[in-house]
């Protein structure tokens, strides 16, 4: 008889104007509790990536997945972040993902079919440890690539707004432009092409 695995799933970065919506994918291991699970947000960036390499270390399987900013502008958001929860799935070794009794429990009120059985739970993050890993196993990848971004364009402040719609990003948006990692869109973005455009 096929063991249940529980796989919590959850997702990163719907908000940001730019960059990649990532998400991922957790089996826990009952024999080896995490300690200070909890929803990404609520965690600091050092106590998330302290927990990740625990989650990585400890759980049974664990995978992150991501989709691109040119996937969110042609799918939109809610589609491209169903596609990243399909491709963390994916990224969980075989023997878990076929498994007949594996049953995913994804954050939220939308069913990204998965493909498999499947609960959405509102405010999972917080309430199901399996989720909140995945919360935050999804929130680490996206904050790296907000610091690529950093590195790769310095003065554009990556390393405080990460991608958020914060004052800062507002006025780097108007002062330097759009970069190719932008969700064209979104809607201040998308003002920002429509300009380009006017006589």
């Amino acid at each position: 008889m096929n063991t249940l695995h529980i796989i919590g799933i959850d997702e990163a970065g719907r908000g940001p104007w730019t960059g990649s919506v990532f998400a991922g994918a957790v089996i826990l291991n009952p024999a080896a509790p995490i300690l200070g699970l909890n929803d990404s947000k609520k965690l600091s960036a050092s106590k998330r990536e302290t927990l990740a390499l625990q989650i990585k270390n400890q759980a049974l399987a664990w995978g992150v997945g991501n989709a691109s900013a040119a996937e969110v502008d042609a799918l939109n958001i809610l589609q491209a972040t169903f596609v990243a929860m399909r491709r963390a799935l994916a990224a969980l070794p075989e023997s878990f993902r076929v498994n007949t009794d594996a049953h995913a429990w994804v954050d939220g009120n939308r069913d990204p079919k998965l493909g498999i059985a499947t609960t959405t739970i509102v405010k999972g993050d917080a309430l199901i440890p399996a989720i909140s890993a995945a919360s935050i196993l999804a929130k680490v990848a996206r904050d790296a690539e907000s610091h690529l971004m950093h590195e790769k364009y310095p003065h554009f402040g990556f390393d405080r707004h990460k991608g958020y719609g914060t004052a800062l990003h507002i006025a780097n948006l108007a002062q330097y432009g759009a970069l190719p990692e932008h969700r064209r869109s979104f809607a201040p973005v998308a003002r920002w092409y429509a300009q380009q455009d006017t006589p």
